[in-house]
């Protein structure tokens, strides 16, 4: 399987007030990749962008990959190209789709969403309803407009139990996510999705009613808000190995931005720590460590760090970054070597996001 492909915006539409629907079709007329529900791919965006987001509506579907983006209010220039500047017929790459939140067979199945982390759990209930598995759908927004396939979720997936709860009706999750969440049991999986404080809430409701953690599966669109605690969690040293450089990296800042500053070039994909495109290998590292993780921890390999989210270890880090290279210490020559490799320093840094404004 290739791993970007050609593809063409097949239609456009609104799906809530602050959502819009995005058919893709193949460029070459074939069939698109089979996918799985929790998958998702790489949208790669004209304006040098490059944003994952789920799949969603029927893994059944070989004809079109149908994706639904939210306009982000505090956007870094994906949401907002889309929303603004995308149109029908234009041309586009992708990744082929991957998965890291897969749902899993047998038992039953409790999907919770909120907001545009309805996408992933849709896909799931599709295939349950497909395959007349059982399953409880729990899709929370602040009203009702705002709702993503509403429509598609009452007509289609009358096999489970879908319900949509507004919270300007007071049907908040804070005000009904044990009741949807039940007992625990042990043939039954949760899986949810949605904002930090959601994401957040549901775990916490779910370890207090005394459900087990592998049973719970989630998937987050944004990371966790920084604390204050984390700038004050002291400065470590990064030591490239390919070269001998160290720097010390403070508690604001992230690997990537130091690289960035001493004029290493590192490609980037979401930014966040969230989805996996710029795991690292380390070398070596303190006996203790907050290192962030891609997704979901358990699918972070051993022994590897994401470079754009910050990190809080205390101590000294040396880690040895795949194809990363640089002048050596002796004759201070190197040769590029894709993902990250020396570039010239310029006196102001532009971003793929300040082109897309």
């Amino acid at each position: 399987m290739r791993d970007i492909l050609p593809v063409v915006v097949d239609g456009l539409w609104r799906q809530g007030a602050k959502n819009l629907a995005v058919s893709l079709v193949s460029a070459e007329g074939q069939p698109l990749p089979a996918w799985t529900p929790g998958a998702h791919i790489d949208l790669h965006l004209p304006c040098g962008l490059i944003r994952q987001y789920s799949l969603t509506g029927s893994p059944a579907e070989r004809d079109r990959y149908l994706l639904c983006i939210a306009r982000e209010s505090q956007s870094r220039g994906g949401s907002r190209y889309i929303h603004d500047t995308l149109r029908p017929g234009q041309p586009l790459m992708i990744s082929a789709p991957r998965n890291h939140f897969p749902l899993h067979e047998g038992g039953h199945v409790v999907l919770l969403a909120a907001g545009i982390g309805i996408t992933p759990l849709l896909a799931m209930a599709h295939a349950r309803a497909a395959s007349g598995a059982s399953f409880t759908l729990h899709y929370y927004v602040s009203r009702a407009q705002e709702a993503a396939f509403a429509t598609e979720i009452a007509r289609q997936l009358a096999g489970g139990i879908c319900q949509i709860h507004c919270s300007d009706e007071g049907q908040s999750p804070r005000q009904r996510l044990a009741q949807d969440l039940g007992a625990p049991d042990a043939d039954t999986r949760v899986y949810f999705c949605g904002p930090p404080g959601f994401m957040a809430r549901v775990r916490d409701t779910a370890r207090a009613a005394g459900w087990e953690e592998a049973q719970l599966h989630s998937e987050a669109f944004q990371p966790p808000a920084p604390t204050a605690a984390s700038a004050a969690d002291g400065t470590f040293t990064i030591t490239l190995t390919s070269t001998g450089e160290r720097w010390p990296v403070p508690g604001d800042k992230t690997i990537a931005q130091v690289l960035q500053e001493h004029g290493v070039a590192v490609p980037l994909s979401c930014e966040m720590g969230i989805c996996g495109a710029c795991l690292t290998p380390v070398r070596e590292e303190p006996s203790t460590t907050g290192i962030p993780c891609s997704r979901r921890r358990k699918n972070r390999p051993q022994n590897s760090i994401l470079r754009c989210a910050a990190p809080q270890p205390v101590g000294q880090f040396s880690y040895r970054s795949r194809g990363i290279s640089g002048p050596s210490p002796a004759g201070r020559r190197g040769r590029p070597v894709s993902p990250v490799r020396r570039r010239r320093q310029s006196p102001s840094r532009s971003t793929a996001a300040d082109r897309c404004r």
